[in-house]
């Protein structure tokens, strides 16, 4: 601390004072945040000092991470959101989807070796059977009760709602019913209307955004919570964002961790087609940094945890971001397919050995922890081997292999 406050007296006055805030621990205004995002040389490195010092205040120096697997069951999606590479038509060749068996199948492999978690959402399929999720979710909890089901963004929950002709919040009762026991807060991108309009019209709605969170969260179903940046928002509408999750934290209290997610462009159709003037291709290091940073700086009081993306930012850069406010490293995954298609480069798996060493190097204490934060494993050592660290990577496929699997092929249930 005193190195730091020694440090602000040679930093630009506007930033010293908003930096000064952040470490009593005051609420970091809209405009402050904004602020932040100018800050150059001296000061920009002030804003990582002092994200990181409410870090170590807030959640020590242990960084989390969770054993889970991914499941992306269909890439058959009725939206064509301008960022996604993931989705496909149902007439296309590459559609795919999984019958629930395999999808219960994967997660007893992912339970066998020691994942607490696994994580579904899948594109929007047309004609989708109203009862599908619930369906997964109890075949799931039937074979494997224990297992955490992290299941489900707003955009879908609203779908399933549709499609089964009931409220938001019936659809959720029945949901958390079946077995989902957190939302995943994707679907999020920017929470502004007007920017959803134009990278992806006809996805949810801000408004619907916010009530399927809002309801989720009154019935006990925490979610995270996310943002997508660096395409064609500005770092005003990021300040925004933050500020629209903080206000929904203050009054229900549900999100259990807050993830920067930047834009991996390089297969998204709006940047391949330049659909949008000025359009970004994902942002920079320093504005990576600086977005973990003023998360922190502005939900310091709310949200304890900021997890970094190791798939959208690589595992070198997420240790840099363990010192730019962010204490959790995410998850294993085991099958990582969105952020694969749109052409990320580092990999559907990483081992909890991998990244033990990774937090290790980092000058922190690695633990493993579940969904909600609650500690499973603390490593002061790392003599043990999990059952992941010594899986047969080869065997979970990819999503490259699964596009093109016959028996896999979507159906549209009209053919049938």
């Amino acid at each position: 601390m005193n190195s730091i406050d020694s440090l602000l007296k040679n930093a630009d006055p506007v930033i010293a004072e908003i930096l000064d805030r952040a470490l009593a621990e005051k609420e970091i205004t809209i405009e402050e945040g904004i602020l932040l995002y100018q800050a150059k040389d001296l000061d920009f490195h002030l804003v990582g000092m002092v994200a990181d010092e409410l870090r170590r205040r807030r959640v020590g120096d242990t960084v989390t991470f969770v054993v889970n697997r991914n499941i992306n069951f269909t890439n058959v999606c009725i939206k064509q959101c301008g960022f996604c590479a993931f989705s496909r038509d149902f007439r296309e060749e590459e559609g795919y989807f999984l019958p629930t068996d395999e999808i219960v199948r994967r997660a007893k492999e992912a339970h066998s070796l020691g994942a607490t978690e696994v994580c579904i959402q899948a594109g929007l399929p047309p004609d989708m059977d109203g009862s599908l999720y619930e369906n997964i979710c109890r075949a799931i909890k039937a074979e494997i009760p224990s297992i955490h089901i992290h299941g489900f963004s707003p955009e879908e929950v609203l779908y399933g709602a549709t499609r089964s002709h009931m409220s938001v919040r019936e659809y959720l009762a029945r949901l958390k019913d079946a077995g989902v026991n957190t939302l995943p807060g994707t679907a999020a991108e920017i929470l502004d209307q007007r920017i959803r309009d134009k990278i992806s019209p006809g996805r949810i709605s801000v408004d619907d955004w916010v009530d399927v969170i809002k309801t989720a969260h009154s019935l006990g179903i925490n979610s995270t919570s996310t943002i997508m940046f660096g395409h064609v928002e500005t770092q005003e509408d990021r300040v925004r964002h933050i500020a629209k999750i903080r206000e929904i934290q203050k009054e229900t209290g549900g999100f259990t961790e807050f993830v920067p997610l930047n834009f991996i462009h390089s297969e998204a159709p709006m940047y391949k087609h330049q659909l949008h003037d000025g359009i970004q291709s994902g942002a920079g290091a320093n504005d990576v940094m600086l977005t973990h940073a003023i998360s922190r700086i502005m939900l310091n009081n709310y949200i304890n945890n900021i997890q970094m993306s190791w798939v959208k930012e690589g595992p070198k850069m997420s240790q840099v971001l363990l010192m730019w406010g962010a204490n959790d490293f995410g998850g294993t995954l085991i099958n990582e397919s969105i952020s694969t298609s749109a052409g990320a480069q580092h990999g559907q798996l990483l081992r909890p050995k991998e990244i033990r060493q990774l937090i290790r190097e980092a000058g922190r204490i690695p633990a493993q922890r579940t969904t909600t934060y609650k500690i499973v494993k603390e490593y002061k050592s790392d003599s043990d081997e999990d059952g992941l660290d010594t899986a047969d990577r080869s065997g979970f496929g990819s999503y490259f292999e699964l596009v093109k699997i016959d028996k896999y092929r979507y159906q549209n249930p009209r053919s049938k």
